[in-house]
């Protein structure tokens, strides 16, 4: 046999070798991970989590009701400001400016958000918001979720405007329908899937992030739906129960950890049904 032959095919397999052994070193941690999050998150799972309020230091009652109530809706009007303006910003770069110099500039500024430590834009947000209105508010943190999830929707949407075939937009101009109009009636239908999957991982995204809300929202231990002062939230709640003393509070940590990594599986496993329905159509 060619010796060149069998050289590349012992390489092949060596570097197949590599690559299988390091997939399962990494999915090893991972289980142990998901393992240890499900063992300790379980065993404080029940309903009082859902009903009733962050105890008070020493206490061994209490739930998770208004940091779950808080993440809810500070994440809720993240994706309502961010999803918008992403699709807007998105249409623009797939549609009008597709070969404009400020289009690049505006790509260029969205792979640097996409990739901007969470931190920073809490940093930026407590300094553009938290400072001027003189306390930490709901609102604060809805406007850094939202600042984190509009580079996600900007560039899924932009992507799925660009898979829309050229001859849909060519046909619809054909009969006269006014750009704007098609782009209502054509591109957005057509990439309707994609752009919902770009929206639920910017919602995944922003559902755990813990940095910017300590510099805009903080947290609070009482039931508070008022946007302009401090909100509980679920990774807040976290962070502060994990280094807490309390036995109580650390188990309520490891049950809101759990409740998160289940709200995010769900989001991505349906984005990634979504996108798999889409591929398939």
């Amino acid at each position: 046999m060619n010796p060149i032959y069998m050289r590349r095919r012992r390489a092949n397999v060596g570097i197949t070798g590599l690559c299988i052994a390091s997939a399962a070193f990494g999915l090893i941690w991972l289980g142990l991970i998901l393992f240890t999050l499900l063992w300790n998150g379980l065993a404080g799972l029940q309903w009082s989590v859902f009903t009733e309020m962050t105890p008070p230091p020493g206490s061994t009652t209490g739930g998770l009701a208004n940091a779950l109530m808080g993440s809810l809706i500070m994440a809720g009007i993240g994706v309502a400001i961010g999803a918008p303006l992403g699709m807007f910003a998105a249409t623009y770069l797939a549609e009008y400016g597709k070969h404009e110099k400020l289009s690049s500039l505006i790509r260029f500024i969205n792979d640097i958000l996409l990739s901007a430590p969470s931190i920073i834009i809490g940093l930026f947000i407590y300094g553009a918001v938290v400072v001027p209105m003189g306390g930490f508010s709901a609102l604060a943190g809805s406007l850094a979720l939202a600042v984190i999830a509009i580079p996600i929707v900007v560039r899924t949407t932009e992507d799925m405007l660009n898979l829309v075939p050229t001859p849909l937009r060519e046909a619809a101009s054909a009969l006269g329908m006014p750009r704007s109009l098609m782009i209502r009636r054509i591109a957005y239908k057509a990439a309707r899937t994609g752009i919902i999957t770009g929206i639920l991982l910017a919602t995944a995204r922003v559902a755990g992030e813990t940095a910017p809300l300590l510099f805009t929202a903080l947290s609070n231990q009482f039931w508070s739906l008022d946007l302009t002062s401090a909100m509980a939230n679920l990774p807040v709640s976290i962070n502060n129960f994990v280094q807490s003393p309390y036995a109580y509070w650390k188990q309520l940590a490891w049950t809101g950890a759990l409740i998160i990594t289940l709200a995010v599986l769900a989001l991505n496993i349906s984005a990634r049904i979504l996108g798999a329905e889409r591929s398939k159509s």
